[in-house]
């Protein structure tokens, strides 16, 4: 009962996947040189009075500066290793039985503890991710953040 809000492990693999290809289709968007100079009348500002559309990529909607995003952070290798385990979760998730019943009581209490974990989230979540993210640039950068 406390399930129809959480979304299926399908729905997680295919929103995975295609934040990979839009990824894909982002580096092979984005020339890698920059023209030394533009006309006046192809300047046009970032972002204009059109709606972005969540379905297309974000380069084809606005004018974005041409950044260069270096080599990839996975090989293809493992980026082909990662994409079969996903494709192999799918299809187990895809055949797997459904999860059992859960006791009234139980189903209850989860329902109860919702909202005080909410809460909880709300007030805390953000300063925690906040300091992970410091520390992880601190311990790229070297610097202190």
């Amino acid at each position: 009962m406390a399930d129809r809000h959480e979304p299926s492990m399908e729905d997680i693999l295919a929103s995975i996947k295609k934040v990979i290809a839009e990824e894909k289709q982002l580096r092979a968007a984005i020339p890698r040189s920059t023209p030394d100079h533009v006309e006046e009348d192809e300047q046009t500002p970032p972002y204009g009075d059109e709606v972005l559309e969540l379905d297309q990529p974000i380069v084809e909607e606005m004018n974005l500066p041409e950044v260069d995003l270096g080599p990839p952070l996975v090989s293809p290798d493992a980026a082909e290793v990662s994409r079969s385990r996903l494709e192999q979760l799918q299809q187990v998730a895809a055949i797997a039985p459904p999860q059992p019943e859960v006791s009234p009581l139980e189903a209850m209490v989860r329902e109860m503890l919702r909202p005080v974990l909410k809460d909880w989230l709300d007030q805390h979540l953000p300063a925690i991710v906040d300091e992970h993210v410091k520390r992880e640039i601190s311990r790229i950068t070297g610097q202190r953040f």
